[in-house]
């Protein structure tokens, strides 16, 4: 393949994504060019988008556009030189003399000026090119004028360009998010079919190994010491799966529309922190002063309570937990931490653990899901949620929302 027919194919590609060459003038393009035939003072003036077999006038001022063979083109002639082309009188170049734009048997051209069409990416793809029937001379300012339409008739195109493809952008996302809509809805629905199939035999076994322990604890000395140890373990064991189960519901359940209103968070807390009493047994609780933001009060109290829970459940061996919750004001947006002396985070899990059923520590109790609810509490909120290390060489968990405007 030669150099010339690499360079065709490149701009070929290029004019056709424009999308004008099969369409009527456009009236951004037409009046463009009757401002650059009144910058030159001359009655003729287009713009030619050149492609490996013709030329297109695409716009036109002071007659009809139409289409040529390249051969034809006096354009075509020029179209790599590395500078805009003038000529007073186009019949004494040699390069024009025989052109039938020049000699009758298409047009009468004399003056002639064109100046190169160069896209973003350096392919030029045409040409504007003023010209009258009479030879004449421009001057400078005149010149680079023409230059600077040259270069604005390259903007429209990109313009249009780029607005075509946002316009499929934003399409192609409103698809997805009408997809993503639905699938969270058949996803809710789902989860919630499966967590009450899950539930009812769950509790039926349940209560059969708790009536069986109190049987057992009731007298029935016999009966082999280690039953009860093992009714206790399977009776933990499905505590923790409902509680699995209750975290996938509500994992799966996040994609319904926030219920957006002012949340006093220094009260979420005090209700985060009732909740979590038995919890925070014997701990430390220092409450700093949090502010008031938008957001959904259910899913932000489910944030804190998430956060607050770890701190606990992650303290030193023989400690108790000292947990501090506080907000600093960063811009326009609010920073809340919960940092506590705990055992800490390892730097290269810090990401990783909020993904789905992501542990550091197999040894507590846990089932994954919390901290990736959180993510996407936060996340839905146009906030961002991360892990540090404490002070104290503990974790310092932080979420970022908005600031109420």
């Amino acid at each position: 393949m030669s150099v010339t027919h690499e360079t065709d194919e490149v701009r070929v590609a290029q004019i056709g994504e424009y999308q004008v060459i099969t369409r009527p003038p456009r009236s951004d393009l037409v009046a463009l060019v009757e401002i650059a035939a009144q910058v030159a003072q001359v009655p003729l003036a287009t713009i030619n988008l050149i492609t490996d077999t013709h030329q297109h006038q695409i716009a036109a001022a002071g007659f009809e556009a139409a289409v040529c063979t390249r051969e034809d083109s006096m354009c075509n002639v020029v179209l790599h030189e590395p500078a805009p082309v003038i000529l007073e009188d186009a019949s004494k170049d040699p390069r024009f003399a025989d052109n039938p734009f020049v000699t009758g048997e298409i047009g009468k051209v004399r003056f002639y000026a064109t100046h190169q069409l160069r896209t973003p990416q350096g392919v030029v793809i045409g040409t504007l090119c003023v010209f009258d029937t009479v030879p004449r001379t421009i001057t400078d300012e005149q010149e680079h004028a023409l230059q600077s339409l040259a270069e604005r008739v390259v903007d429209l195109l990109e313009l249009e360009l780029r607005t075509r493809e946002l316009s499929a952008s934003v399409q192609r996302l409103e698809e997805v998010q009408t997809e993503l809509r639905r699938s969270n809805e058949q996803l809710g629905a789902f989860a919630g079919q499966v967590s009450h199939d899950l539930r009812n035999p769950l509790t039926a076994v349940t209560m059969a190994l708790r009536m069986l322990s109190d049987e057992i604890a009731d007298g029935e000395e016999e009966r082999e010491p280690g039953l009860q140890y093992l009714l206790a373990r399977a009776i933990s064991g499905a505590g923790r799966m409902q509680s699995l189960i209750d975290d996938l519901l509500a994992f799966a359940r996040l994609g319904g529309e926030l219920q957006r209103r002012p949340v006093d968070l220094g009260a979420t807390m005090r209700d985060v922190a009732e909740d979590l009493m038995t919890a925070l047994a014997g701990a430390t609780l220092v409450v700093d002063p949090l502010p008031v933001v938008t957001g959904d009060p259910v899913q932000l109290r489910a944030v804190l309570q998430n956060l607050v829970a770890n701190a606990a459940k992650f303290a030193r061996p023989g400690e108790k937990a000292h947990i501090t919750v506080c907000a600093h004001q960063r811009a326009r947006t609010w920073r809340i931490e919960v940092v506590d002396r705990g055992i800490g985070v390892p730097a290269e899990q810090r990401s990783r653990v909020f993904q789905p059923l992501a542990r550091v520590d197999e040894s507590v109790e846990g089932s994954g899901i919390g901290l990736t609810t959180c993510r996407r509490i936060v996340e839905a909120h146009g906030g961002r949620i991360g892990l540090d290390e404490s002070p104290y060489g503990g974790t310092t968990a932080w979420f970022e929302l908005p600031a109420a405007g």
